[in-house]
């Protein structure tokens, strides 16, 4: 019976499954949605009982189709979004909403509410920013952690643990609280190249809790992505997942960044050594990250990082982002009069409207590329969530210009490849920054749904410059989580041998169409207008609300 090795991934909106063989081949995988409450005030929140009977339910729906038993399966690994999970002294549900809802246990990465509290942490000036390219977002943990103590703090003071989601399921798997480098590292503020928490700055930020304590709710044991942890599932999770008890579980990884390892590591055709610092991940889904691998530490400014081993075993990264990507193409083309009439027809070819979408747009051009024609006139700054990088602004909000009456199909589409060049005009910015402070990279490798669209990679390859390609698995997310397993199975010794051995490039954009390259260059700058536009409207309303308050 040959090897097998399942990789869970848990995302914004549902957890999927993927069973992969040694050689990185996909059996069988499977999706269950999840809860998500969002509430007025940038609330979005979930709970972490809810995640993980999604996670026994996509693990044993993929396990039946793929026809595997359970003593087949020799390793488990778990990625997740960066939202923050707490739990009460006895590993329970402690509710992080205003609510009181215990089950309402996980703020979401995407959840806004700690805007303020990072405000005041950057304006605190530790030296620890640096490491996060000098402003931290919202979106970390610590801000939330902050954000609990100053208005739950009943919550902040009852809580047992608190957990990265990827290292709850972990915690959840095997009993072990440990915590993945890649999770404290990222997202967490853990000075990973010291291998120390900074009690100087949480002293500064108002966290000394966690130094008074010796940082037993957030982490004493921080270990490489891939460890074995504890002494493998226990009785209870097996039972749950229908996996045998022992199965090894390695340490996990962000979701991002598993998609990264399942991406960047991957032979080429023609079986040429692999150097990962030539190569940017780029994972596109609800948000989307941009992630580069270097040999020395980077410090790009409104980037994040760089961080050690926070993807790579031996390497640095630094972590540039969009928080809005599918996010911000379907709140888009939600809000467009066509799109109950693009909906149906979707559904009688048993497609989504983006497929709808594009087949149409693909079906009138000569190359994917020339579907950016469409957008000549109609431009998209898609930054509903605010900008992640590099320009580090949570209050940025989208813009549209060029809107006309038209309600048909046709203005659809234009809407859509405008947001298309949005996204790729924001990757753009962040790779000239990459490139700026010696980050200089050679292809970007695409993962995540979006990745799957000659469109969308068509797009994004002309207006970088970069060839874009394709990992050869379609979840190459998955794959990552797998790997960790397999690690931790001792099957594979490191993550940089069980890239190599399991992962493999596939398609490659087309060259770009020399006359494309103008078109987008004057429409980015349009873009950087659209920008501008946004940050001084925001300026002078602030300044008459100040005059009307004072």
């Amino acid at each position: 019976m040959r090897q097998a090795f399942i990789g869970v991934d848990v995302g914004t909106s549902s957890t999927r499954a993927g069973i992969f063989d040694e050689a990185g081949h996909l059996l069988a995988a499977a999706r269950h949605p999840i809860r998500l409450w969002q509430e007025a005030g940038d609330i979005v929140e979930q709970s972490s009982d809810d995640i993980w009977s999604a996670c026994c339910i996509a693990v044993r729906a993929a396990l039946a189709e793929a026809g595997v038993t359970p003593d087949a399966v020799k390793g488990l690994g778990f990625d997740a979004t960066c939202s923050l999970v707490v739990l009460n002294k006895q590993g329970g549900p402690l509710t992080v909403s205003t609510s009181g809802d215990h089950a309402r246990n996980v703020i979401v990465w995407m959840d806004h509410r700690a805007v303020p509290e990072a405000r005041d942490i950057n304006t605190a000036g530790h030296e620890v920013l640096r490491y996060v390219g000098g402003v931290i977002s919202p979106e970390m943990e610590m801000p939330k952690l902050l954000w609990l103590k100053r208005h739950l703090r009943q919550s902040f003071d009852e809580a047992g643990h608190f957990f990265d989601l990827a290292d709850y399921l972990t915690f959840r798997a095997t009993g072990s609280p440990a915590r993945s480098m890649c999770t404290v590292t990222c997202k967490w503020n853990y000075l990973a190249h010291d291998g120390r928490w900074s009690a100087d700055y949480f002293r500064r930020i108002g966290l000394q809790d966690f130094v008074e304590e010796n940082y037993a709710r957030i982490g004493t044991d921080i270990v490489a992505p891939g460890t074995p942890l504890g002494a493998g599932l226990s009785r209870a999770a097996a039972q749950d997942l229908g996996l045998t008890p022992g199965t090894p579980v390695g340490a996990s990884l962000i979701d991002a960044h598993a998609g990264g390892v399942g991406a960047i590591g991957g032979r080429e055709a023609d079986g040429a050594d692999v150097n990962v610092c030539e190569r940017l991940a780029y994972i596109m889904g609800t948000s989307a990250c941009i992630m580069a691998t270097t040999v020395e530490p980077c410090f790009v400014p409104g980037v994040w990082g760089p961080y050690y081993q926070g993807m790579v075993p031996g390497f640095w990264l630094n972590e540039g982002g969009q928080s809005a990507a599918g996010a911000a193409i379907d709140r888009l083309l939600r809000s467009h009069p066509c799109y109950g009439e693009a909906s149906a027809a979707a559904r009688a070819q048993g497609i989504d409207v983006i497929d709808y979408l594009e087949r149409r747009i693909i079906a009138r051009v000569k190359a994917p590329g020339a579907a950016a024609l469409l957008a000549r006139d109609i431009h998209v700054l898609p930054e509903f969530l605010g900008n992640r990088s590099p320009y580090a602004d949570p209050d940025s909000r989208a813009v549209i210009a060029g809107l006309d009456l038209a309600s048909d199909i046709g203005a659809m589409e234009r809407l859509f490849v405008a947001a298309l060049c949005g996204l790729a005009y924001g990757l753009a910015d962040v790779i000239d920054a990459f490139a700026a402070n010696d980050v200089k990279s050679r292809i970007v490798v695409m993962a995540g749904g979006a990745s799957r669209s000659p469109l969308v990679r068509q797009i994004m390859a002309d207006t970088t410059g970069l060839v874009v390609a394709l990992p050869r698995t379609q979840e190459p997310v998955l794959l990552g989580a797998s790997m960790l397993g397999a690690v931790a199975s001792g099957t594979f010794r490191s993550i940089g041998d069980t890239m190599a051995a399991m992962s493999a490039l596939g398609r490659s954009s087309d060259p770009t169409n020399p006359k494309l390259v103008a078109f987008h260059r004057r429409k980015r700058e349009v873009h950087g207008l659209m920008r501008r536009l946004d940050r001084d409207s925001r300026a002078m309303m602030r300044d008459i609300v100040t005059e009307g308050r004072a």
